[in-house]
């Protein structure tokens, strides 16, 4: 259990993927290009190769956490994370329902 006050700590926002490119040095990662609002575009690296072509993703409002400290992944930083859930064999990026501005605050 965590506490209200380290929860709110997290700033989750709607992001749009605006690009998707193969990780030079992995196999099952991509480079990600995310509109997260206010005219910033950030680079994510996400496990999610295995489960969508690049078509798929490019275009959709994903749910974004947006103040992750950099991380480099196998030598390409990653500056937050797309949210997903995973079942093993089946993974679902968290995706919104209907049009809303990229950066909107998810609460």
């Amino acid at each position: 259990m965590i506490n209200y006050e380290d929860f709110a700590k997290v700033e989750l926002k709607v992001g749009k993927i605006l690009e998707v490119a193969d990780h030079p040095n992995a196999d099952k990662l991509y480079v990600l290009k995310v509109d997260i609002g206010d005219g910033v575009v950030t680079q994510l690296v996400a496990g999610v190769k295995n489960y969508y072509k690049p078509e798929e993703l490019i275009g959709k409002l994903v749910a974004v956490v947006a103040n992750l400290e950099p991380k480099p992944l196998r030598g390409i930083d990653s500056n937050g994370m797309v949210l997903a859930a995973n079942a093993g064999e089946n993974l679902a990026i968290i995706t919104l329902d209907r049009e809303i501005p990229t950066g909107t605050r998810i609460k």
